[in-house]
């Protein structure tokens, strides 16, 4: 092949090639928190669940408005007593190797979930499923005595401990997500690795690197995947909200989801429409570390509760209107009604300060003998400028406050290993009802990373989710939340907006209450 023809070949590759990436639809998605792993199981974040569910899907998953709709799962029946759910999967549904999703994939993932030998942290989250609980407590040895059998490749039946009014909503939760055995079976802990890893979602991921993104491309083994407009995503790790808006406004990004609230007044001034901030399931909060004195005593809990001026917070601190939070749950949550709410709610500021004042004084602090505390954040400018504020609410009190920052992986990692004094943490949904929010202060439980416990507490919460009227059932679950509101079981500071700047060229981005955004509802305009 002579010069001139190798050149024109090139040149011809080259412009077919251009054609092609200006063809490809590609989303650029600003995700905050770095990605601790692309198996479902070893994950807990919002900035990872964005990865999570477009590249695996449960037998259901959730529409545009993060509804239930079936997902690998095309219809289900429930036995009349509510425990038995028979789930049909779709027909031709496979990995995106080409290996067909079967009923004992799901059987496999439930089992290794709850396989305490895997140590997943959300394995709570499906306790649920008959012998869930006992088998990753260790009670249960026998991993096929779990409620999750496949009756054939295309028929899986799972058995509940208790009718449970939400389990087709937690279903949609990446916890529920099946797994390919066939490659977990081959390649063990390396099966997430780019090259290895298979998935059952909408799209797969095709580059992985640490600290700076993830990248997916259409899986067209997807049962749906003629239907996709956008070809993949690149979810980009920055926790720089400042840094992620002056690329959001050079193009660079076409969605971010969040922002610096200081700059929500400008956003809306010169980037109209583009902002959705939205009321949704969710709560800030600070945890205190229960097990470590002085904080082991309710009443300097109670005491740093109390002076948080939550009226302040959203309107002026932040700027986008976030609502003071005074219960653990959300108002609004389904399956329960009005929530409980911390006794001195009400009190006009000055007094919630004077009863925190002689708290702290009843608990042997004052000017001669502050309270010290470190306070804990991860990376943020949002969370820092709380945690400045916050401090300042107490120095009136005579306490002393170290903050301390880290990246959000490392932040989460030292908070479940109970190095904290006082850390902030965020809750986001992952199903509609309240025990998404009040198993977190169960005892044991991962997530507890203040290891707050009471015995009543876990006792109602059990009996509630054991009973199956469902007004008998909130006012259980209230009684279990105002023991925790009473105790300062943790320090719930405001109920979450959604906030999220979508590029005008966007189109099927719907706000909801769960703010979950998946790819495949996702278009670019013409």
């Amino acid at each position: 092949m002579n010069h001139f023809t190798k050149k024109f070949l090139a040149s011809a590759m080259l412009g077919t090639l251009l054609a092609f990436s200006a063809h490809a639809a590609t989303i650029n998605i600003h995700n905050g928190g770095d990605t601790t792993s692309l198996d479902p199981q070893k994950i807990s974040g919002d900035w990872e669940d964005r990865i999570a569910g477009d590249i695996f899907e449960g037998l259901v998953t959730e529409d545009a408005k993060a509804d239930p709709i079936p997902g690998q799962a095309e219809s289900w029946t429930i036995s009349d007593d509510g425990l038995v759910y028979t789930f049909k999967l779709r027909d031709g549904i496979k990995w995106s190797d080409g290996h067909p999703v079967t009923a004992g994939d799901f059987v496999f993932a439930f089992q290794r979930l709850l396989d305490p030998k895997n140590a997943a942290d959300y394995a709570y989250l499906q306790f649920t499923i008959k012998n869930a609980e006992k088998i990753n407590k260790g009670e249960i040895t026998d991993l096929n005595q779990l409620g999750v059998k496949a009756i054939d490749d295309k028929t899986l039946e799972i058995t509940l401990e208790n009718p449970t009014p939400y389990f087709i909503n937690a279903l949609t939760h990446y916890t529920a997500y099946p797994l390919p055995k066939h490659v977990i079976d081959a390649k063990g802990a390396d099966w997430v690795k780019i090259g290895n890893i298979v998935t059952n979602g909408p799209y797969k991921p095709v580059e992985w690197v640490p600290g700076s993104h993830v990248t997916t491309a259409k899986n067209d083994q997807w049962y749906g995947a003629k239907d996709l407009k956008i070809d993949g995503a690149k979810f980009f790790t920055l926790e720089d909200q400042e840094a992620a808006l002056k690329r959001y406004r050079a193009g660079e990004f076409d969605v971010l989801t969040d922002f610096p609230k200081d700059q929500y007044e400008w956003i809306k001034t010169n980037l109209p429409g583009q902002a959705h901030v939205v009321p949704f399931l969710g709560t800030y909060y600070y945890v205190v570390n229960s097990t470590k004195p002085p904080f082991n005593d309710k009443r300097v809990r109670q005491a740093l509760s109390m002076a948080v001026n939550r009226e302040v917070i959203g309107p002026s601190i932040l700027g986008t209107g976030e609502l003071p939070s005074y219960s653990w749950v959300p108002p609004g949550t389904a399956n329960y009604g009005e929530p409980a709410y911390a006794t001195w709610k009400d009190l006009p500021y000055n007094e919630k300060v004077a009863e925190a004042k002689k708290l702290l004084t009843e608990a042997g602090f004052g000017p001669d003998h502050p309270l010290k505390a470190q306070l804990r954040y991860n990376t943020n400018d949002n969370h820092k400028r709380i945690a400045v504020a916050i401090a300042s609410m107490w120095k009136p009190l005579g306490v002393e406050v170290e903050l301390y920052n880290t990246e959000t992986k490392v932040h989460y990692d030292e908070m479940q290993r109970g190095q904290v004094e006082i850390g902030r943490a965020g809750w986001l949904a992952d199903y509609d009802d309240p025990d998404n929010f009040l198993s977190l202060l169960v005892t044991g439980v991962p997530n507890n990373y203040g290891r707050w416990s009471n015995a009543e507490y876990d006792k109602l919460i059990k009996e509630g989710n054991n009973t199956r009227d469902l007004k008998a059932r909130a006012e259980l679950l209230k009684k279990a939340e105002q023991i925790a509101l009473d105790e300062s079981a943790a320090i719930p500071i405001y109920y979450y907006v959604s906030e999220n700047i979508v590029s005008p060229k966007v189109q099927g981005f719907e706000d909801n209450v769960t703010d979950k955004h998946r790819t495949r509802w996702l278009s670019f305009k013409e």
